[in-house]
């Protein structure tokens, strides 16, 4: 049985790796809505803020989750739509102007402007990642959705460009390369993010999501209907189990599993008089140690970061436009205590984000806040293919798939 409509996202993490497998159906809304059935994790190797420093590593990390992936769906897949993130992705606006020459405006023309917005010098070592219509204006007429099919002499547009570093998006391409796929294309992961957690109502009347990660934190700000601002903070989770290794003279190993057990993000949310064992500085001997000290440890570091995002909103004035407030979102999102912590911070209506718009099918297998991008990367391709009917991957069930993952084996 071959088909070709089987969408693979993938989140590859600084702490963990998610993948994704879900075939695309059509929705009443008119938009594409995706029946998972297959997901895959594995702990990352060699990466770091979000950028691979060990190609080989990461190539296995991949390779793992999306088998994992593979072998629950039943099915094998020959492409992803892979995230991207960390510090080196940048935005801007860019304006593009045309005439028309026609009597209306058609495809042609769009494509025209669009091309002339993007004729940017991103300098060495740059490619462009998004180029997001943010809103037409036809004869110095604003606020235009879409002009085809207007008459007009002058067509203008704002663009959002998004761009990331080279040699990073380069990486990401190699080592899934390496581990027997190839990338469909690259997604911002806050984007990809923000498709899976966000309403259309939310963005709409203005909203900001916060994607707490392994090692960034990502904030996409929508208003209109579109996204207005993106910014990664390079701090994230490893901060906070760095800051819990130095503070209670332990491993780093152990502070993550200190953190998973009994971190909470709000200390008054815990018993002063309640203890938990960790191990001692002596080999083989445990000691007791105060859960709220753990708390008050995790709530300093959280508190920082989200502080950040308060005042990167604050300087944008972004944050007088959230009529929905703020979404929190990623693997941090599931620490308990962070939405009363959260809330105080940006003194505004938070919630937590979970995969839950279009999702049909296995739903419930990604319906954590952890895999937020991984089943936004699905959409996004979902998406693509729903409009083009391209980019998804023919695949083979029963001999035909066991004989495509050894020929992958192989070659």
């Amino acid at each position: 049985m071959i088909r070709s409509n089987l969408i693979a996202g993938l989140d590859i993490g600084t702490t963990k790796t998610c993948a994704v497998i879900a075939e695309v159906s059509p929705d009443p809304r008119g938009r594409a809505s995706i029946q998972v059935v297959g997901v895959g994790q594995a702990k990352t190797e060699g990466m770091r803020g979000d950028v691979v420093t060990h190609i080989e590593e990461t190539t296995d990390t991949i390779r793992t989750a999306l088998q994992g992936a593979e072998l629950m769906s039943g099915h094998s897949v020959d492409r992803v739509y892979a995230g991207i993130s960390g510090a080196h992705i940048e935005a801007s606006g860019s304006l593009g102007i045309v005439a028309i020459h026609g009597e209306e405006i058609d495809r042609g023309d769009v494509e025209r402007v669009h091309e002339v917005a993007r004729a940017v010098a991103f300098g060495p070592n740059r490619e462009l990642v998004h180029a997001i219509p943010q809103e037409y204006r036809v004869d110095h007429q604003s606020g235009i959705v879409d002009p085809r099919g207007m008459t007009a002499t002058r067509l203008e547009t704002e663009l959002y460009l998004i761009t990331g570093g080279t040699t990073a998006a380069e990486n990401i391409r190699r080592a899934v390369q390496k581990a027997g796929y190839r990338v469909q294309r690259l997604e911002l992961e806050p984007l990809a993010s923000a498709r899976a957690v966000l309403t259309e109502d939310e963005k709409e009347v203005g909203v900001a999501m916060v994607e707490l990660g392994g090692g960034t934190t990502d904030l996409a700000v929508y208003c209109e209907g579109k996204i207005r601002h993106v910014r990664i903070f390079p701090l994230g989770g490893m901060t906070v189990t760095t800051d819990l290794a130095r503070g209670l003279s332990i491993p780093f190993a152990e502070a993550e599993r200190a953190k998973e057990r009994y971190g909470v993000a709000a200390a008054d949310l815990v018993d002063p008089k309640e203890v938990v064992q960790l191990p001692s500085p002596a080999p083989g001997e445990l000691r007791e140690v105060p859960r709220e000290l753990i708390a008050h440890i995790i709530e300093q570091r959280l508190d920082e970061i989200l502080g950040l995002v308060q005042q990167e909103l604050t300087k944008t004035g972004l944050i007088f436009r959230l009529g929905a407030g703020v979404v929190l979102t990623g693997g941090g999102a599931d620490l308990p205590g962070v939405l009363e912590l959260a809330s105080r911070v940006f003194a505004a209506p938070v919630r937590i984000g979970f995969p839950r718009e279009c999702l049909v099918g296995m739903s419930e297998a990604v319906a954590r806040p952890r895999f937020a991008t991984a089943t936004g990367l699905a959409l996004r391709g979902a998406d693509r293919f729903y409009e083009t009917g391209e980019g998804a991957s023919t695949y083979a069930s029963g001999v035909a798939a066991k004989v495509g993952s050894w020929l992958r084996e192989f070659f």
